[in-house]
């Protein structure tokens, strides 16, 4: 009996199999090490070759159906490195014609210990260049063409879900667009980190029974073959000992699901209604499919409840990561499957759902401009504006008038004061940016 089917005996059976990423970085680090392996003279050419192209079989999807361990294994993830083995070992033997040992040939250099914390990092280096950064860049440009779009879309303001002072549709899509810039600049400088890799510290961090020179040879062949620029960590023991860069990763992944959350409640707000509710913004592609199985022609936000449902998923994910990170004692944590699987999950559901929120959400919202500029020349704070103008008591009277549901523009209407004044007093490009309207009207 190989290791593998032995193994998924003592391994939890929850069906929860290793993501392509991570399938795919460690068939990577099998070819790295076969081609380190034979520059440096321990493995002859046929052999190397045979391994490289079982290896790049598993880089490319072809063996998945034999990589079966679960996720719920040891906490190291030798489970996975010893399936990957036998899978590269058994294929390059029918490619060479003769035996490969998936221990001495497949894992020459190399121990679970330092493979299984590499691919995980690799994979989510992998995933942050070519998912998370660029759906985070898509969502950030979109917000900042819809705030541009909505420069002059006065509204207004809330606080404490009340009334409170205008402002414009563009400075609220603007705050959003500023923030997943921000959380892309995050996720960058916490991925620098993940890029250093603990390759070649073989069971303890010592790098015993791996030559000299291997794990910059393996961890060079790794950055030419995935296109990602590797470098071997300047502390192979912390690298193999914590998790916390991973941790770091996943607390910036965790940041970006609650701006994504934040957004997706005000845009649910806004899109309240059609009647009874806000109605400040109509988003189309959200009429594509019926909002109700019982009341015809109902709309709702479904892409933005999506959103909110895969954000509450990830911040969960990021606790689980926290507590993987805090697993194992001594030279190895045993956390190294959960927390490359839940980093995986993050990115893969992150990234949908925020190119999902760009595609489908942000690019079709339009505004209702007569309903928001309504609102805010409706909003009772509008008082603190004009007081200084009118007069305590002349406001107050406006005051008691905006009670009663009129705007505000009506309410001075009724005090005696013509369009062309009300005009003056209600120009909401002034009250939209630093100043004090009523000491520049003197």
């Amino acid at each position: 009996m190989n290791y593998t089917e032995g193994s998924r005996r003592l391994f939890l059976e929850t069906g929860t199999r290793f993501p392509r990423d991570i399938i795919w970085a460690m068939g990577a680090i099998k070819l790295a090490a076969a081609r380190a392996n034979n520059r440096l003279g321990l493995l002859d050419g046929g052999m190397a070759s045979a391994i490289e192209a079982a290896a790049r079989e598993v880089m490319d999807g072809s063996r998945d159906p034999e990589i079966v361990v679960d996720v719920f294994q040891t906490g190291s993830g030798t489970g996975l490195n010893m399936n990957v083995n036998e899978v590269i070992a058994r294929r390059a033997s029918e490619i060479l014609g003769s035996s490969v040992h998936p221990n001495d040939h497949v894992n020459m250099s190399q121990s679970s210990n330092d493979v299984v914390p590499t691919a995980i990092r690799a994979a989510a280096a992998k995933a942050a260049a070519a998912r998370m950064l660029p759906a985070l860049g898509v969502l950030a440009a979109a917000l900042e063409e819809l705030s541009s779009r909505t420069a002059s879309v006065y509204k207004s303001g809330r606080t404490h879900l009340r009334d409170a002072l205008p402002i414009t549709m563009g400075q609220e899509f603007g705050a959003y667009a500023h923030e997943f810039s921000r959380d892309a600049a995050a996720l960058e400088s916490a991925i620098s980190r993940v890029r250093e890799l603990p390759l070649g510290g073989t069971a303890v961090g010592t790098g015993l029974n791996s030559p000299e020179g291997f794990a910059d040879a393996a961890i060079e062949e790794l950055s030419s073959i995935s296109g990602i620029e590797f470098r071997a960590s300047p502390n192979r023991f912390a690298s193999m000992r914590l998790l916390t860069d991973l941790v770091d990763v996943s607390a910036s992944l965790r940041s970006t699901a609650l701006d994504l959350f934040r957004l997706s409640q005000d845009l649910r707000l806004m899109f309240s209604g059609p009647v009874t509710g806000l109605n400040e913004i109509d988003i189309p592609s959200q009429a594509e499919i019926a909002g109700s199985s019982i009341m015809p022609g109902k709309t709702n936000p479904v892409t933005v409840e999506a959103c909110l449902q895969a954000s509450a998923q990830v911040m969960g994910l990021d606790h689980a990561i926290q507590i993987a990170g805090m697993l194992g004692e001594f030279e190895l944590s045993m956390g190294v499957p959960l927390a490359g699987y839940d980093i995986a999950m993050e990115m893969s559901v992150l990234s949908e759902a925020l190119s999902k929120m760009a595609s489908v959400v942000v690019g079709s919202i339009a505004p209702n401009e007569e309903r928001t500029r309504r609102y805010a020349e409706s909003s009772p704070s509008l008082i603190t504006v004009i007081s200084p103008v009118i007069g305590y008591e002349r406001a107050a009277e406006v005051g008691k008038r905006l009670v009663k549901g009129l705007s505000i523009r009506e309410a001075l209407k009724e005090l005696g004061f013509d369009d062309s004044a009300i005009d003056g007093l209600l120009d909401l490009r002034r009250l939209v940016r630093p100043g004090i309207p009523a000491r520049d009207d003197r």
